[in-house]
């Protein structure tokens, strides 16, 4: 490892790691099921991937996790795909999200901002009762366990309820944020049949008002399962014609009913980002997302009672399923429904600030974007409650680390966590009785066999290699929608090291048990067998003050070549002249590798990227290569197609 992490950023004291929640647990995990009283926890981690039924059994006996029917054993079958979870057991996720009404039924369950940024509060007793009310509603409409609910939402307390009750009466909830287009939100609801739509008449975003409902009526029109629709009057229109009002499903006073679902009973289906084709529909389980995020949020991210959880996101995205789950830690959790990056770069942090966020979740291109724009948070906002600020999206630059611990507090817990929308959690990341290291993630997630692994299976360290995990997770997807023979879940997974998951990323595990990311291992750039993720140059390049953003590809030529150009995206007023030029090789050549240095720099219009904010390397690489744009993307998955003309221009003079 290099000597710059010789020294932690940041060490817990002893008294934090003490109040940990992490701590607490291991101690009690050490009394009632044999698990190692010392040796921290690198010992408890050992202990939970080598025990997986012993350690999952506790943590559902920790959080106290209500199961209505007994289950027989805790993992039936362990084989990976079709491992098979708690069987026999029933219970209800959304019965545990409101169980906290009834010691704070008068305190915010849910903390509501938009760009006007005055926080409103929906208490506990508020919550309950609403959910309560369309739980029936959706009972009436003939709504059944297993029926299909989607949502076409903006991040507003509406969507958190339409989930929950949806949960309550074992339906399966999908939802697109609004900023996606009606061909985007149809290659993922059509594939699951909707039988009911919640959707807005528009949102609020950037200062503007933006009208939805000729989108609406588009997706009314070609949802052809749909029973019911209900309108949300964000922008105080009047329900279209045919549409259920929102307000008369929510008004009634009446206790929540909780179907009670097998463990395995699908909760939901996310969405991949579809940049090559259909969307993948993944489906995860009630009782599977209910243990993963009791244990991702309650130990790893140390959230209780007294706790504000905000992570800037929206519906189209897992982090905000994930965020809706700090409901089942008794948690109060803060919808931001608005730009990032409004009225100015430093919103997030004044959203922070005016809800008393104690753990703050963001992503590692805001953090860049904020110090790129010289914002100074501890400076402008009062942040004294932040304990935590994680990230993810991407992996966060060691800069990323250095100047959220100047620029924040130096005594600041810094996650940098890394999962992905097929398991709905994190791999590796908070940890909070760990040093963090600048550029590291803190460790594997409990439960969580992480390993990095070479093409032939034999496991690294202080290497990078394949991100894989050698035993189920209970939130790994139940399967695919639409897969009768399970064959797109097994080849998304399972067909480089059979029975073993790999994700797709590259990682190095260190030998003092931290995780780096170094990006997507189908782009990763290989020049003379040496491999480096594109991650590693981006964040090198983007200190230069010239590149906004950029984008690098790796591209096998007929003749045994390898073009390896880089796109750059400038900042206002920049240039790309010789001196800029050779100022980004030269950084490339010093910081990183002389086999990295790229062949051409390109100027671009912009970078493009996925509705979630990720850039598109690989449908590049297939538009460079000569893929019609209509094979080579999925038109609907993409912020801006304009930008991608650009790159079919370009392949189309180098043919």
């Amino acid at each position: 490892m290099s000597t710059e992490n010789a020294q932690p950023l940041w060490q817990p004291d002893s008294e934090r790691i003490a109040d940990a929640r992490i701590t607490k647990f291991q101690t009690w995990a050490a009394e009632q099921h044999g698990a190692p009283a010392d040796g921290g926890y690198a010992a408890l981690h050992s202990w939970s991937v080598a025990e997986p039924e012993v350690f999952w059994k506790a943590v559902t006996e920790w959080f106290d996790v209500r199961f209505s029917t007994p289950y027989a054993r805790v993992l039936g079958d362990r084989s990976m795909p079709g491992a098979s979870w708690f069987p026999g057991a029933t219970l209800n996720y959304a019965e545990h999200a409101l169980r906290a009404t009834a010691t704070r039924a008068d305190e915010p369950a849910l903390l509501h901002v938009d760009e006007t940024h005055d926080p409103r509060p929906v208490t506990w007793a508020q919550l309950r009762r609403q959910v309560g009310s369309l739980a029936a509603e959706l009972r009436a409409l003939g709504v059944r366990p297993g029926d299909r609910v989607s949502g076409y939402l903006p991040n507003i307390p509406e969507a958190v309820v339409a989930l929950l009750a949806t949960a309550a009466v074992g339906g399966v909830w999908t939802s697109c944020a609004p900023d996606f287009g009606a061909r985007s939100v149809l290659d993922r609801f059509q594939q699951v049949e909707p039988v009911v739509l919640f959707t807005i008449d528009g949102y609020r975003y950037g200062g503007k008002q933006h009208d939805r409902r000729d989108t609406v009526t588009e997706l009314r029109a070609e949802l052809p399962t749909l029973r019911a629709v209900v309108h949300i009057p964000v922008l105080g229109t009047e329900a279209p014609e045919g549409a259920l009002d929102w307000s008369a499903l929510t008004g009634a006073d009446v206790e929540p009913v909780f179907e009670q679902v097998p463990f395995d009973h699908p909760l939901w289906v996310l969405y991949s980002s579809g940049t090559t084709g259909l969307p993948k529909a993944i489906v995860q389980s009630q009782g599977g997302i209910l243990v993963e995020h009791l244990k991702q949020l309650g130990l790893h991210c140390d959230l209780g009672p007294e706790d504000r959880f905000f992570w800037y996101t929206s519906t189209g995205w897992m982090m905000w399923n994930f965020l809706v789950s700090g409901l089942l830690t008794g948690t109060t959790v803060v919808l931001y429904d608005g730009s990032p990056g409004y009225p100015d770069t430093g919103a997030q942090w004044r959203v922070a600030e005016l809800t008393r966020a104690t753990l703050y979740g963001t992503s590692a291109a805001y953090v860049m974007a904020c110090r790129k724009a010289e914002v100074h948070p501890s400076r402008d906002y009062d942040l004294s409650s932040v304990r935590c600020v994680a990230t993810t999206g991407s992996p966060l630059p060691p800069d990323g680390f250095r100047w959220l611990h100047d620029e924040v507090r130096d005594d600041l817990w810094i996650a940098s966590v890394s999962g992905g929308t097929d398991v709905c959690s994190c791999f590796a990341g908070a940890v909070p009785t760990l040093p963090v290291y600048i550029g590291e993630l803190q460790a594997p997630g409990l439960g969580t066999d992480l390993q990095s692994w070479d093409p032939s299976g034999e496991p690294l360290t202080d290497e990078v290699g394949e991100l894989v995990v050698t035993n189920p997770m209970p939130s790994m997807p139940i399967y695919f929608w639409n897969d009768p023979d399970g064959s797109r879940y097994h080849d998304s997974y399972f067909d480089t090291y059979p029975g073993v998951w790999r994700h797709g990323d590259w990682i190095t595990v260190t030998s003092r048990g931290s995780v780096v990311i170094h990006g997507r291992s189908d782009s990763t750039l290989n020049r003379q067998g040496v491999r480096m993720g594109s991650a590693d140059i981006y964040e090198a390049v983007e200190r230069l003050p010239e590149i906004k953003e950029s984008l690098v590809i790796g591209l096998e030529q007929p003749d045994g070549g390898y073009w390896m150009p880089l796109f750059v995206h400038l900042t206002p007023g920049a240039t790309l002249d010789d001196a800029l030029l050779g100022r980004i090789k030269q950084t490339i050549r010093e910081q990183l590798s002389p086999r990295h240095v790229p062949d051409e720099v390109i100027e671009v219009p912009g970078i493009p990227h996925t509705l979630t904010g990720k850039r598109i390397e690989v449908p590049v690489k297939r538009l460079l290569q000569g893929t019609p744009l209509d094979k080579a993307v999925n038109v609907g998955s993409i912020d801006n197609l304009d930008l991608l003309h650009f790159y079919e221009d370009l392949a189309r003079k180098r043919a």
